[in-house]
């Protein structure tokens, strides 16, 4: 394979990392939520009688006033903060204390659960768990409590790591009903839910979980990360974004729904980047349901449990957990291992390269906390890592400084074989077997590595110990773009930068892109341009490109890029110069502006 050969190749890799890394940037548009949903009252699409599964129902909501006006119980934990109403008992009020969003001093917190009718209704879409009874045939479902019910508590009820609350409703004629909250230290709540039944005779019903999302967060989404439902069935994660799930076929009397029905162990929710809310039964057998419903625009997550018998005079009780909080990985993985829900790591977004992505992750939160700033926790995270896949590289720099040492016989060859291709792949071939030099043994080390640096990539995309995470100086957010920019001279003209998704702010370059660009330009310099004009054309723009493109990327990322760059660089340089083929960068870079100006037409 020879330099034109290998240049076109890269030429044509490059161009596709250019339209792959701008459709991450500019995703096709979210379909708009349907017109009908906002005059809809809102509600929650409530399973059907256990033993009749040909229908289902959506259960008639209190009015928003009614919501917004009902008695709450205060949740305030060191990591949590918010309310539950007693209008349906559903938990629909919870912020994240540890996180704001923005930098700003009076930023508010990061709002997860948000009620129906809420103040800020518009700042954050209703987005809350309830629970409740299914009845079976035969039993009026008006006996049961639903999202009109009004529960009742002690006054002054606050729910704390140390106080948990109970709700109480006496149906009257006979069941009386208990739901007991409690919750830890961090994000987990366990629901105790209980009926005691003074009738006189048994009465057969299920419990319920319900997460229900109104309409699609207003956040840009991007392939390379899911957002949407995720669930561990049995051990087997599943995931559907938000078009999957209103693309899901019909089931009978279910609307657009998917269900797995669940034999030991698992747990069902919604996840965003940083953020995830899930239902998480103690054990199974449970029924795991993934729904739309449509004419209210509502995404639903729900866990079915099976039917429980209540003799006269007797109770029972079955408890649930409910996670709702940021996905910090060393909280999760207590719960995984302390707790005992299955798989609860694999909610994290580990993408294909699962096997290296969670090794990298655990060195990168390790080298946080030795190091204690995540940005220098990079840098050591990408030397580490290019560190040990140095051998492949060096076997890779090597074949490209024997290609080089070729290069002059190549030419030989070319200028003696003319236009016959035939007779000039035979002569390379066997210069080849002559030198001992395998063309293709520069190709395969770089295309092992691809799959290390995608997974590092992901790493550091999905980490939350990147958000509002300060590197030094102007980076105080390693999760946004640099605030900095060209367009106000960093800072030395009297006026604010573009803010992100304004017209100009494409065009609002800041320190670490440019130093991404100049990092891949001074990469390039290592070899000759090529003798192709188009080829030379695209790899000479290639840099300036990506400068742009990654411009409006999370600054860690541009960070790990660039330290990426710079240790290629230096590894590349040194290999070539100790075989003898020091690549003399300054006289490339001359040549590449030469080239350009004896490009230009003639006045």
């Amino acid at each position: 394979m020879d330099n034109q050969n290998k240049n076109l190749i890269l030429a044509t890799v490059l161009s596709a990392l250019v339209l792959i890394v701008w459709s991450f940037l500019f995703p096709a548009p979210e379909a708009p939520a349907p017109a009908e949903a906002v005059a809809v009252e809102q509600g929650v699409s409530v399973p059907a009688p256990v033993t009749d599964a040909a229908t289902v129902t959506t259960a008639p909501a209190p009015a928003q006033s009614a919501v917004v006006d009902a008695p709450r119980i205060k949740i305030e934990t060191p990591r949590l903060t918010g309310s539950i109403s007693l209008m349906g008992g559903r938990l629909d009020d919870l912020s994240l204390k540890d996180y704001k969003e923005s930098l700003d001093e009076d930023s508010p917190l990061v709002r997860l659960l948000a009620p129906v009718g809420g103040d800020d209704l518009n700042a954050a879409k209703p987005y809350y768990a309830v629970y409740g009874w299914l009845p079976t045939a035969g039993l009026d479902a008006a006996l049961l409590p639903g999202p009109r019910t009004l529960w009742t508590t002690p006054a002054d009820a606050t729910l704390t790591p140390q106080s948990p609350v109970t709700l109480t409703w006496d149906n009257g004629a006979g069941l009386i009903f208990k739901r007991e909250l409690s919750v830890d230290e961090n994000y987990l709540f366990t629901i105790k839910q209980s009926v005691e039944n003074r009738t006189a005779a048994p009465v057969r019903i299920a419990p319920y979980g319900i997460i229900a999302r109104h309409g699609i967060p207003e956040s840009r989404r991007v392939y390379v990360l899911h957002e949407g439902a995720v669930r561990m069935s049995d051990g087997k994660l599943s995931e559907k974004d938000y078009k999957d799930i209103t693309d899901l076929d019909e089931v009978a009397g279910e609307g657009q729904a998917n269900k797995t029905e669940v034999a030991e162990g698992g747990w069902t929710g919604f996840t965003d980047k940083y953020w995830m809310t899930t239902l998480a039964p103690m054990s199974g057998p449970f029924t795991s349901v993934v729904k739309y419903v449509a004419a209210l625009d509502i995404y639903q997550t729900e866990t079915r449990l099976p039917v429980m018998d209540v003799a006269a005079g007797a109770s029972t009780s079955i408890e649930t957990r409910l996670f709702a909080g940021a996905k910090e990985w060393e909280t999760i993985k207590h719960y995984e291992e302390e707790v005992g829900i299955q798989g609860f790591v694999d909610s994290i977004d580990w993408g294909w390269f699962y096997f290296l992505t969670k090794p990298m992750f655990q060195l990168l939160h390790w080298l946080h906390g030795a190091i204690g700033n995540m940005g220098w926790a990079i840098i050591a995270l990408t030397i580490i890592i290019k560190a040990l896949v140095f051998p492949l590289a060096r076997k890779s720099y090597i074949s490209m400084a024997k290609m080089k040492e070729l290069q002059p016989e190549m030419e030989k060859l070319k200028a003696t074989t003319g236009d016959d291709r035939a007779k000039l792949q035979q002569g390379m071939i066997e210069l080849y077997k002559r030198e001992k030099v395998n063309p293709a043994a520069g190709c395969l080390p770089i295309l092992l590595q691809i799959p290390i640096f995608f997974s590092l990539y992901k790493v550091i995309y999905v980490t939350i110990e990147l958000y509002q995470a300060p590197w030094l100086g102007w980076i105080r957010d390693l999760s946004a773009p640099d605030p900095s920019s060209i367009l106000n001279l960093f800072g030395l003209l009297p006026f604010a930068a573009p803010e992100q998704g304004s017209l100009f702010f494409m065009f609002s370059l800041g320190v670490l892109p440019i130093l991404l660009g100049i990092s891949m330009w001074m990469q390039q310099k290592l070899n000759p341009a090529p003798t192709d004009q188009t080829q030379a054309m695209i790899m000479a723009w290639m840099p300036w490109v990506f400068m742009f493109m990654l411009g409006s990327f999370a600054s860690g990322l541009v960070l790990y890029w660039i330290a990426n760059n710079t240790i290629t660089f230096l590894q590349q340089y040194t290999i070539m110069s100790m075989h003898g083929k020091r690549p003399d960068i300054f006289d490339n870079i001359k040549a590449s502006f030469k080239k350009h100006s004896a490009d230009k037409p003639k006045q």
